[in-house]
């Protein structure tokens, strides 16, 4: 069955279970009614469950079908190490609690029917119970092989799946104790019943180097190995710019050109002209022309969409696009004519755009600068970087005079910095962890950020009203209740957001992070704030972003490492050579949907990925400091004990047994933790010392308790 044919026949039953005269009809009930023979029924299962994971019908404990409030509710079930779970329902402000003796078997990630309870006490969660699982999420869970005489067992690595995997004898591949593997499940057991499965892959001990990052590879289904029909077009693919790429294209090769990034990247998508005459900067943010080589529907294209973005682990990078094309022709390399896709904007002394052009252009960079020499220049004036880049020292000021317009004009608007320091982990050749820090953000990488911002609104507004398809980034305005349990919380600090008839403009969360810099409190506030707001995605309705304050934004700069931006490249492009008849709009009608859904999917999978191999590191690097002591902060309090933050950006966590000196209860109020006797408080921002206790690889944790001095102080 194609996609058209379950969305016509998912329109048609809801039209029959809209109609007021339909009752509720078991699945053999609907298949005689509409003439479907038995060697079908499971296309029409396949249409009635679709439905049913969308909650828009719904199903009673007979089976029997019809509108969604037949008892039954659809959602996502997550999944507690300790066997009980919630449901997540669209609609629903809050989630279902599910007992470990309801469950029926659920895994974390499967998607499920449940019957809710009767109506809680006021205040208390609602609790239901899982009446059918629609689909499952776990086909191969990736965890720890145990064996015993004649089977063995996979302890999973996702903790949320409680429930071990066994594995019968002759289905273990010759795993022993202490591999990491793949298991595939040949049967989700039940209620009373664990799942079994068969392995497939035995990924390494969980002792030799790379295996703890290649099981979170295998866990979020990363790809590794691109196909061979890919690489055979790759091998296919120029190393140089031809003649006949250029013709036709703006020349832009003797405009002094540079691109900016940090010393190790090796896929340089955008590149920089700048000059400024009579008051107008004239700015051109060039972008490589990806698009010239991965023509629509090749393999490429289809495997660069499958990937949907590039995914940066700590010891490895898993591309959208082979290195031949990512780190060669299509990227901006010093000396080398390339192809770029280009926007070129005239911004007065205010920031604002006057004029912009887009245009196919052939670009040639005359030097590859980093982060660390532009800010020497930029903001340390050091003489000796200099004199080094001296033809470049006026063009370099022109642009942090420039972005440090835009920067304001956004902050004028509205536009939301939450500052956080990105963490950055130093590996040896084995991968071990040698250093943890924080990410250096200086005047040069706010350069780039600055003018892809600019660049990524301009294309984003020109499309729009030239009411063509395109893919935006929007990021929807906050849940008004999310945004009243904040001001509540908030204002026991003595903080406050204004509400304009009922919503939060960006302005007041602005406002709120830059009245709390510095401030003890400063990481949670900021934190809670971040939760508040709803998740950025790629949508075709140009719904604006919150968080810049922007009525316009796409994500047109980095076609490299982003399917989006090569997307909109090809729109772009076809739209300058005058292309988008009829045909061609229908063709983008049709496939910009999915294509936004699919990115937004696989940008929250890299995201996932990226955090879990940070959050492994650093608990492999804390490992070697068992026993010693270390200054941090208090980060946050809770009623189980003070989550601590240390210089490199490492938390870990206090619990409340280990502050032996007293008894100390959770004001809720104030966020601290008050001892019983000695009145004694912990609270947000506070200093503290702590000793490295112990730290848990599987689950990613790290324990601290605190230094004899810090309890007697």
């Amino acid at each position: 069955m194609t996609q058209e044919q379950l969305k016509q026949r998912k329109v048609m039953f809801l039209e029959l279970f809209g109609d007021p005269t339909y009752v509720p009809m078991k699945l053999k009930e609907l298949a005689i009614l509409f003439n479907i023979p038995k060697s079908e029924r499971e296309e029409l299962k396949e249409v009635l469950d679709s439905l049913l994971a969308e909650g828009k019908i719904g199903i009673t404990q007979k089976g029997k079908y019809g509108k969604p409030d037949l008892g039954s509710i659809a959602g996502s079930f997550f999944g507690h190490p300790k066997g009980f779970g919630f449901v997540a329902v669209e609609g629903m402000d809050q989630d279902v609690f599910i007992p470990e003796d309801k469950t029926k078997g659920a895994l974390h990630g499967d998607m499920v029917l449940i019957s809710v309870d009767a109506a809680q006490s006021k205040g208390k969660r609602q609790e239901g119970q899982v009446q059918k699982i629609i689909q499952h999420a776990n086909e191969h869970i990736i965890g720890f092989y145990q064996k015993n005489k004649n089977f063995g067992f996979v302890i999973p690595d996702n903790q949320k799946i409680s429930k071990d995997v066994f594995v019968p004898q002759g289905k273990d591949m010759g795993a022993v104790t202490g591999h990491k593997v793949v298991v595939k499940v040949t049967d989700f057991g039940g209620a009373d019943k664990k799942p079994e499965g068969a392995i497939t892959e035995i990924i390494g001990h969980v002792n030799d180097p790379g295996t703890d990052i290649l099981s979170i590879v295998r866990a979020y289904g990363l790809p590794e190995e691109f196909p061979d029909g890919v690489m055979k077009q790759v091998s296919e693919m120029p190393d140089t710019v031809t003649g006949k790429d250029i013709n036709g294209r703006l020349d832009l090769r003797d405009s002094l050109t540079v691109t900016i990034d940090g010393e190790d990247a090796k896929d340089l998508d955008d590149a920089i002209t700048i000059t400024k005459k009579d008051g107008i900067y004239t700015l051109g943010v060039h972008i490589a022309d990806v698009t010239n080589y991965v023509t629509e529907h090749s393999p490429l294209d289809e495997e660069a969409l499958k990937r949907g973005t590039s995914v940066y682990l700590v010891d490895r990078v898993i591309p959208m696009l082979p290195h031949k094309l990512s780190n060669g022709i299509c990227s901006l390399n010093q000396g080398e004519d390339r192809l770029a896709l280009s926007c070129i904007m005239d911004i007065d002394e205010t920031g604002s755009v006057q004029g912009h052009r887009i245009a196919e252009t052939v670009i040639n960079v005359n030097r590859r600068m980093t982060y660390t020499a532009v800010n020497a220049i930029v903001t340390d004036r050091d003489e000796s970087v200099m004199k080094e880049y001296e033809e470049l020292v006026l063009m370099f000021d022109q642009m942090k005079e420039l972005a440090d317009i835009l920067r304001e004009k956004r902050k004028i608007r509205g536009s939301i910095d939450f500052d956080f320091p990105e963490t950055k982990v130093i590996l040896d050749e084995r991968g071990k962890p040698l250093e943890i820090k924080p990410y250096d953000r200086n005047a040069a990488t706010k350069i780039i950020e600055d003018f892809m911002l600019l660049a990524n609104e301009t294309v984003a507004e020109d499309y729009f009203w030239q009411e063509i398809p395109f893919l935006y980034r929007t990021h929807d305005n906050p849940d008004p209740e999310k945004m009243k349990s904040l001001a509540m919380l908030i204002n026991n600090f003595g903080y406050s957001i204004r509400f304009h008839h009922g919503e939060v403009y960006p302005k007041e969360v602005q406002k709120l992070l830059v009245s709390v810099e510095d401030k003890p409190e400063e990481a949670l506030i900021s934190r809670l704030a971040l939760r508040s707001m709803k998740r950025a995605k790629y949508t075709v309705e140009n719904t604006g972003h919150f968080g810049l304050a922007a009525k316009y934004y796409s994500h047109f700069t980095s076609p490299i490492r982003r399917y989006p931006d090569l997307q909109i490249h090809r729109i772009i492009k076809e739209n300058l050579r005058s292309g988008l008849n009829d045909k061609r709009i229908s063709h983008y009608d049709k496939i910009l949907m999915q294509v936004s859904v699919q990115s937004s999917a696989t940008e929250r999978r890299a995201d996932e990925a990226e955090r879990e191999t940070i959050k492994l590191k650093k608990c492999e690097y804390m490992s070697g400091f068992i026993g010693s002591e270390f200054e941090g902060v208090i980060s946050g309090v809770t009623n189980w004990g003070l989550y601590v933050e240390l210089p490199n950006t490492v938390e870990g966590l206090i619990r409340v047994s280990d502050l032996q000196d007293d008894y100390y209860s959770f004001d809720e109020e104030h966020y601290e933790l008050v001892g019983e006797m000695s009145k004694k408080t912990y609270k947000l921002g506070q200093p503290i010392k702590v000793i490295v206790s112990g730290t848990d690889k599987l689950l990613r944790t790290i324990d601290f308790i605190p230094a004899k001095d810090s309890i007697e102080e």
